[in-house]
């Protein structure tokens, strides 16, 4: 699921250097935490979070078939 979401956030921002992605794990759910630079903040969340909410989608979607609970964080 990193991999998925690094590169998703790197294709869409243009400091694609400066994504971090790390994952914790809490209460049997698995959390992923997004950090872009802050100029890049914009492209990630799109207007009125659209893209943001694709991104969980298809995360979302990859750990149904996966047998597994990931929630995605967008983070400062």
């Amino acid at each position: 699921m990193l991999e998925l979401v690094s590169a998703i956030a790197k294709s869409l921002v243009e400091h694609p250097e400066s994504v971090e992605v790390s994952e914790t794990e809490s209460n049997g759910t698995k959390v992923i935490q997004l950090k872009v630079a802050s100029e890049d903040m914009g492209k990630v969340i799109g207007k009125q979070g659209r893209i943001a909410k694709a991104i969980r989608t298809v995360v979302k979607a990859a750990a149904t078939k996966a047998n597994t609970k990931v929630v995605v964080e967008i983070v400062q």
